[in-house]
């Protein structure tokens, strides 16, 4: 019983909301920990992954990108957020990938696959496509999965605990 109520506690103490849409948010670990460990996977995925030794889209990559990174900037600051920004380091790289692909972790580290490039073949098309993955990041969905990973890895430490010690209540 006592795991059931810590459990439930760490929950209820770790729900926010999402700054946009006023969604409610598991969030159990700080950004700044989130953030950290985002940095370190995207510098290993870089490290993995050839960049695009195209610097015309490479650059049409950044250029929508810092302007994607500057709308979101300004919007913050002018709903007082600005603050869910702290931290952030904005990156964008166009890696050399046939995958029709994007994404962005928290912090903002962009990374689009050049095989986009072959469907996204506007400023705008790519716009849509990086606003969205931006939108993921900015809404802090990294650090509401990796909670969602920790509630579940308690929730089994809670079931094992169980397990182990009244096995016929199981």
């Amino acid at each position: 019983m006592f795991i059931l109520s810590l459990l439930v506690l760490t929950i209820l103490s770790g729900c926010s909301d999402v700054a946009m849409t006023g969604r409610k948010q598991l969030n159990l670990v700080p950004a700044s920990t989130v953030q950290s460990m985002a940095f370190s996977e995207y510098k290993q995925f870089l490290s993995e992954n050839k960049l695009s030794t195209d610097a015309a889209k490479t650059q049409i990559v950044r250029t929508v990108g810092t302007r994607i990174q500057k709308a979101v900037e300004s919007y913050m600051a002018s709903n007082n957020m600005s603050d869910r920004l702290a931290g952030y380091q904005w990156e964008y790289n166009l890696v050399e990938n046939k995958e029709i692909n994007a994404w962005a972790m928290p912090g903002g580290k962009v990374v689009v696959y050049t095989g986009l490039l072959t469907v996204a073949t506007t400023d705008t098309e790519l716009a849509v496509v990086m606003g969205h993955e931006i939108a993921h990041a900015v809404a802090n969905h990294g650090g509401e999965r990796l909670s969602q990973g920790l509630i579940v890895q308690l929730g089994g430490m809670g079931l094992d605990y169980a397990i182990q010690n009244k096995p016929e209540a199981t």
